[in-house]
């Protein structure tokens, strides 16, 4: 009986093949099992993104102390590519190209250092001598004010324990600055590694600049093919962006640090030079070079002056200084090229700084590139897609 009922359901199977498969259950618990090619595929890129990215991350916070030639290097090498590629244009071989440029851009470091360092820790060595003075000029002057407020707005409201407390906390804030320039110093050798600076990131950014077409040539053909050409939009956007960026402020940074100092130092100012050059190199983060330099330069012309002039004057140096650069100088060198708001630089370099210290600084502003660029494309891409646009939902 068994024997002739077994090969039924066969042929059942065999005349209705597209049902048999359809009705079985089994087949459906192995389609959802088993992922289509495509699915596993953006599965696979997305792993293999997510572990790329916490790599980095990972090396970035194993590695930090040890990076910061290698970053130096690399930005030498990303600045200097546009000269190599004109050099190699012409006829010149890249590694002859690279060579010059590398050991020309650290001659004139080095003849930087060798011109005004010496002034420079001159300059540090007197203000740190001066810092008593300076803590008794600001004593007096917070105590007049604070009498002045007192006779204006009566001692119920600014009274002799307020008085001291400001005092106090102003020469605290003050010795602490003079104990911060001692170790900067005195220290100054471990502060910046000098020795890796000065030979690492020389023979690296050699290297780097030599080899940077073939590195590109590498990165490009690891691309997904089918992301090919939008990783190269993207690319080409956040290299746009980056390149105008960062040479656009290293020549407002050159700039104004030449015209504050100079400017300052004609007018008088004691420690005009170290102020003015402190002013523009940290002119890069919108804003706070400017306010910076301000506020420092008129605290020592008021110190040191005698006349409310030449603290004006001093105060105009910086006004005029401000003024050019936002009018004249970076629509000329950035305009619209740059996309990138002054306050998400800033926050860039402060969350920088805060996760990686001076690498995290450095490593800041291309990092708020490449993020503005991508953000901005998959903005272009939503507003495009039926997500957005869809009316009935």
């Amino acid at each position: 009986m068994s024997l002739r009922t077994a090969p039924e359901p066969v042929e059942d199977h065999a005349r209705e093949p597209t049902l048999g498969r359809s009705s079985v259950p089994t087949a459906d618990v192995g389609t959802t099992a088993r992922p289509e090619p495509a699915e596993r595929l953006r599965r696979q890129r997305l792993i293999a993104f997510a572990v790329g990215v916490a790599a980095l991350l990972l090396a970035l916070h194993l590695f930090a102390g040890i990076l910061l030639p290698f970053v130096v290097a690399a930005l030498i090498a990303y600045l200097l590519d546009p000269l190599a590629d004109r050099l190699e244009a012409i006829g010149m071989p890249r590694g002859l190209a690279a060579f010059l440029l590398v050991t020309g851009v650290f001659a004139l470091f080095v003849l930087f250092l060798l011109l005004f360092y010496p002034l420079l820790l001159a300059q540090l060595t007197i203000l740190i001598s001066r810092i008593p003075d300076y803590v008794g000029a600001l004593r007096v002057l917070i105590t007049e004010s604070l009498l002045w407020l007192a006779d204006t707005l009566g001692p119920e409201v600014v009274d002799r324990r307020l008085r001291e407390l400001a005092v106090g906390q102003a020469a605290g804030m003050l010795g602490w600055i003079a104990g911060a320039l001692g170790t900067l110093i005195g220290g100054g050798a471990r502060l910046f590694t000098v020795l890796a600076l000065a030979i690492v990131t020389p023979v690296v950014a050699f290297y780097l600049l030599r080899d940077w077409p073939k590195m590109l040539a590498a990165i490009d053909g690891w691309i997904p093919r089918r992301y090919l050409a939008t990783t190269r939009q993207i690319a080409a956007e956040i290299d746009r962006v980056l390149a105008a960026w960062v040479r656009g402020q290293a020549i407002i940074c050159l700039l104004l640090g030449a015209f504050y100092a100079v400017a300052l130092t004609l007018a008088g100012l004691e420690l005009g030079l170290i102020v003015g050059l402190t002013a523009g190199i940290i002119s890069f983060i919108p804003y706070v070079g400017t306010l910076t330099g301000f506020v420092i330069g008129i605290g020592m012309a008021a110190m040191q002056f005698p006349t409310w002039q030449d603290v004006a004057v001093v105060a105009a140096i910086f006004v005029i200084g401000h003024t050019v650069e936002g009018y004249i100088i970076y629509p000329r060198l950035l305009g619209d090229r740059v996309q990138l708001h002054a306050v998400w630089v800033i926050f860039a370099l402060f969350a920088g700084g805060a996760a990686f210290g001076f690498l995290g600084v450095l490593l800041a502003v291309p990092a708020a590139a490449a993020i503005g660029v991508i953000a901005r494309f998959w903005l272009r891409r939503y507003l495009a897609s039926p997500l957005f646009n869809d009316r009935d939902g």
